[in-house]
């Protein structure tokens, strides 16, 4: 596996949501199949080969993250109207302050084409929702990095420390079609010291859920 340096989070790294899924790919993972979870151990790094072996993905020497199958991937989070995702979305934070403006996914620096553009905009009880036009190639990596940092935003907004992915399970019955409008939806779920266990979920134009994600963020300071 290689992860092509569009695919970024922080700058010179992954995005977590994205190397999560190609993660889980490759040890199995499919849409109506079982959950899996993803702890990363390092920044995965970008334009690196990278070896799945015995449920252990390696960059040469180094450790980079473990996948395996999982019972579940939490509670997932109730959706909300497209209107009221557009509406929150005007008022994402990271349009003021972002740690990572060059996010593939939330990174307000990305292009119309080149990132995923989804800002989650904050909802009452902790919870952020964001619009999302689905890109014209969709693939199960791109709906796990669309659960990732809608999530993530909920620690982030909640006390404006940088958060990173930690650890990952998704459950994703179906992609979204090409160009189609859904929503995606961030919980938070609590805070113990650095980490922050944050719930996430995509909801199709129609309203139904089409995945969901349970996740635990680390601050960075």
């Amino acid at each position: 596996m290689i992860v092509p340096a569009r695919f970024n989070g922080p700058p010179g790294s992954g995005n977590g949501g994205w190397c999560a899924g190609a993660f889980a790919a490759a040890a199995g993972a499919r849409p109506g199949g079982p959950p899996h979870q993803v702890t990363l151990r390092v920044p995965p790094p970008l334009e690196t080969s990278l070896t799945l072996r015995d449920g252990s993905v390696w960059a040469d020497q180094t450790l980079v993250a473990e996948v395996a199958e999982a019972a579940d991937a939490g509670p997932g989070v109730p959706g909300v109207p497209f209107a009221e995702a557009v509406t929150a979305s005007r008022g994402y934070p990271g349009f003021a302050a972002h740690p990572f403006p060059g996010c593939y996914v939330c990174g307000p620096d990305r292009a119309p084409g080149d990132g995923l553009r989804i800002f989650p905009g904050p909802l009452p009880g902790d919870r952020t929702a964001a619009p999302w036009t689905v890109p014209g190639e969709v693939t199960p990596e791109t709906v796990w990095a669309a659960l990732d940092c809608p999530g993530g935003w909920t620690a982030i907004g909640s006390g404006g420390r940088p958060y990173v992915l930690g650890r990952i399970t998704a459950a994703v019955g179906a992609l979204p079609g090409p160009g189609t409008e859904c929503v995606v939806v961030g919980a938070l779920s609590g805070v113990n010291g650095r980490k922050a266990t944050v719930d996430s979920a995509l909801y199709g134009p129609d309203g139904e859920r089409l995945a969901y994600a349970r996740a635990t963020w680390l601050a960075l300071v």
